[in-house]
């Protein structure tokens, strides 16, 4: 069996998935979730299974024949990427979620090539609001959404 990069990308995915549906089983449940038809653990379950399946089909079915070639990629903007992520695992407690996920988002997409700031906050600001709304009164997760100045 030839390594393509379909079948690096399926070892990838299986690894990843493996490891979400391992950590998903971390969550914890209240006694009367236990035996619910649908909980905090039952996305996370489905996804990894899902996850799974897409994997091992992608690493037993024949693909292409060509071989990886990790020469083309731009790996200055990939290790810019990794750079931001991790910045913003760094500022989303002090900055708050809303101000730093939308300063993440913008920056990730003037990395892609994006340089007016009209789109910039258009496609970044109403995302990041709206799904902390989602999370916060859909389904009650609380989501600290302002900088530690402005807490009350």
């Amino acid at each position: 069996m030839m390594l393509s990069k379909d079948r690096i990308g399926g070892v990838l995915l299986l690894l990843f998935c493996l490891i979400y549906a391992w950590l998903s089983q971390d969550i914890r449940l209240l006694p009367f979730q236990e035996r619910a038809a649908f909980h905090a653990r039952t996305m996370p379950e489905i996804l990894s299974i899902l996850g799974i399946g897409l994997a091992l089909w992608t690493i037993i079915l024949p693909g292409k024949s060509e071989r990886p070639e990790l020469g083309g990629a731009d790996w200055l903007k990939a290790g810019l990427f990794l750079v931001l992520m991790s910045a913003y695992g760094f500022t989303v407690r002090p900055l708050g979620f809303i101000l730093s996920t939308s300063l993440f988002l913008m920056i990730g997409y003037a990395f892609l090539g994006e340089r007016k700031v009209v789109p910039l906050v258009l496609a970044s600001v109403p995302l990041v609001v709206a799904f902390w709304v989602l999370m916060t009164q859909g389904l009650d997760v609380f989501i600290e959404p302002w900088p530690g100045f402005l807490r009350e």
